[in-house]
């Protein structure tokens, strides 16, 4: 969609043309990868810099901070229940699903991902509390950002710190976040960004765009 919204003289037939699909075999199993998925497609060498620290921080947040989620989330027993009555609470299942069946995605959704949390840790490297893991995760992004910034993108966000944004807000509610906002630094800055998702910040670029 941002290169869409940069590339205006293009359709969207041609700026697909930049993000091929590549289909390939690993540990027997067929893959898809989509090529420059991170990448904004300007064309043009304008703020090459700039647009080259936003695509490893967005390939950063894909490769590297979405994996420490579920370990932490899922940490014991009962952190993993308490995070599925949050998503139980947010996701409004009350109203989706019967009793019984709300009942069982969470209990046994519950322990499964406990399970499945702990295969992920030693998958992933994670340190023995894997609490640690994530705010070393996330005082590096802070730290990466810098004090003269209030953004990875500057004055307002970028898609890098959209992503990091996107991959953390949806445990907000859980034990592990509440840790992460007292025991690193991210807190001021997810404050920030959430301020800005909340107010639509970015829907000029699609309005100018239409």
């Amino acid at each position: 969609m941002s290169t869409l919204l940069v590339r205006k003289g293009d359709s969207l037939e041609e700026v697909l043309k930049f993000f091929p699909t590549l289909s390939y075999s690993e540990d027997g199993k067929t893959k898809l990868e989509q090529l420059n998925r991170h990448a904004v497609m300007f064309g043009s060498e304008e703020n090459k810099s700039a647009r080259e620290e936003e695509k490893k921080w967005r390939e950063w947040a894909d490769n590297k901070l979405v994996h420490y989620l579920s370990p932490n989330v899922y940490r014991t027993p009962s952190e993993s229940l308490q995070s599925f009555h949050y998503f139980s609470d947010v996701g409004e299942w009350e109203r989706l699903f019967p009793a019984w069946e709300r009942h069982l995605v969470v209990y046994v959704g519950a322990a499964a991902m406990y399970l499945i949390g702990k295969r992920l840790k030693k998958k992933y490297s994670m340190k023995e509390d894997v609490r640690e893991t994530l705010y070393d995760a996330c005082n590096h992004w802070v730290k990466a950002i810098g004090k003269n910034r209030s953004f990875m993108g500057g004055a307002k966000p970028n898609l890098a710190d959209l992503a990091v944004f996107g991959i953390l807000n949806p445990i907000e509610g859980c034990e592990a976040f509440q840790d992460v906002l007292q025991n690193s630094s991210l807190g001021p800055w997810y404050a920030k960004t959430k301020d800005e998702v909340r107010s639509r910040a970015g829907a000029g670029l699609l309005t100018e765009y239409c």
